[in-house]
């Protein structure tokens, strides 16, 4: 499906929003909730990972058969995870597998420190990569290293299945670390649930913890999502006023640094009980935006787009996990810029955009099937018609989103 958004305005200055639960803190509580059946969720994502995620645990619990294939798509996450959760399922042998992309997604880095743990882990094509075959079993061993520069998806999934080893786990990072706030996101949920860490120096242990009472938790919405509201605000005209539903001024998702980062586009947040409040209270007054998102990287396709829609420059950096997602978005973003008309470098881990005041009308936008190519581009409808190809990919972390955007003045409409 192709999308057209016409040129348009948001139809009032104070709107409101609801955004499900974060991707991230679904998944990981998911994965939890697999291995502690007394914990209840509210305000899960309803996004196309996290149920990809749900009905694998789902159908494994409720019938396990001597070997089944598992196909998530294109849900990196869920790849990961779930390659730990199954190397713990003791007589269960399951085989992950995925999308054409997902199969040239590395999974070596998880499946080694696996390994080391016991784990019984073999490649059903390519060594390295997804399919994977898993047969779980009982793991003693308690001790493993990773480094530290690698995604954090690796080590929050050994983490989530820590405490249900016997004897727990002492994982030491070595090197710099980088993404610490979802490394800490992941320890925070676990004693959430009151599982016992600590994470001194580089490192992390877990204690074991065999059962938790029955325990209701709510989850922060996503703030990855929160981002294309973000741009919207700022490429709209002072006064303008977004409200967005169950957020916390103390979040443990990294992307939540939005707040701060988009004060230079004279965007304010106000946190109130349960919402925030996005107001443009000014103008943009820096001539160009830097930024450092080893802890947020997710959200350096909203911001690039957003500084190329003021017509003001920007340099990214620490986006060197952006390599290996849906698509390498650090390419997809220079190819789509630059078809808009802008002038963009780029190398492994960063970006740079030069300032310019034209926008070309009217341009096919790629996503490459990556979701978060298609929201950080669709805020430009703000200043120019633009096309989004494969406008459905949004699906994967936020279904509703074109539905949202129509709902607050944006003007869609199905193309051949």
């Amino acid at each position: 499906m192709m999308l057209y958004l016409q040129k348009s305005k948001v139809e009032s200055q104070k709107l409101k929003v609801t955004i499900t639960g974060s991707k991230s803190e679904t998944n990981r509580l998911l994965l939890l909730q697999a291995l502690y059946p007394n914990l209840k969720l509210e305000n899960a994502s309803n996004s196309d990972d996290s149920e990809v995620m749900l009905q694998a645990l789902t159908d494994d619990l409720s019938s396990r058969a001597q070997s089944r294939e598992f196909n998530i798509h294109h849900a990196g996450t869920a790849m990961r995870f779930l390659t730990a959760y199954f190397a713990i399922q003791e007589n269960n042998e399951v085989v992950l597998t995925g999308s054409t992309r997902m199969k040239e997604r590395p999974i070596k880095i998880l499946v080694d420190a696996l390994r080391q743990l016991g784990a019984e882990i073999s490649y059903e094509e390519n060594d390295g990569f997804p399919p994977i075959r898993i047969k779980g079993k009982k793991l003693i061993q308690n001790k493993v290293s990773l480094a530290a520069n690698v995604s954090s998806q690796y080590i929050s999934a050994l983490l989530l299945i820590a405490p249900k080893l016997e004897n727990g786990l002492e994982f030491t990072l070595e090197g710099k670390v980088t993404s610490i706030p979802y490394i800490k996101m992941t320890l925070a949920l676990l004693n959430e649930i009151g599982v016992e860490t600590s994470f001194v120096s580089n490192i992390i242990i877990v204690k074991p913890k065999l059962s938790i009472i029955n325990y209701q938790l709510l989850i922060e919405s996503d703030w990855s999502s929160a981002s294309y509201f973000y741009s919207i605000v700022a490429l709209s005209e002072i006064g303008t006023e977004i409200t967005l539903s169950n957020y916390k001024q103390n979040s443990l998702q990294g992307d939540s640094v939005l707040a701060e980062i988009y004060e230079n586009f004279g965007v304010v947040t106000v946190f109130l009980k349960d919402t925030i409040q996005l107001q443009k209270v000014s103008n943009c007054q820096s001539q160009i935006i830097n930024c450092q998102l080893n802890n947020a990287p997710d959200i350096a396709q909203t911001i690039a787009v957003t500084c190329f829609g003021l017509g003001i420059s920007c340099h990214l950096k620490g986006l060197h996990t952006l390599k290996i997602k849906e698509t390498d978005r650090v390419v997809a973003l220079k190819i789509e810029l630059e078809k808009l008309g802008a002038h963009v470098t780029v190398t492994n881990e960063s970006l740079t955009l030069e300032a310019s005041d034209k926008i070309n009308s009217d341009v096919k936008i790629k996503t490459y099937q990556d979701h978060r190519m298609a929201m950080a581009f669709a805020p430009l409808a703000l200043k120019t018609n633009i096309i989004i190809e494969d406008a459905e990919v949004v699906s994967k972390s936020y279904p509703s989103f074109w539905d949202d955007l129509k709902a607050i003045g944006f003007d869609l409409q199905k193309i051949q």
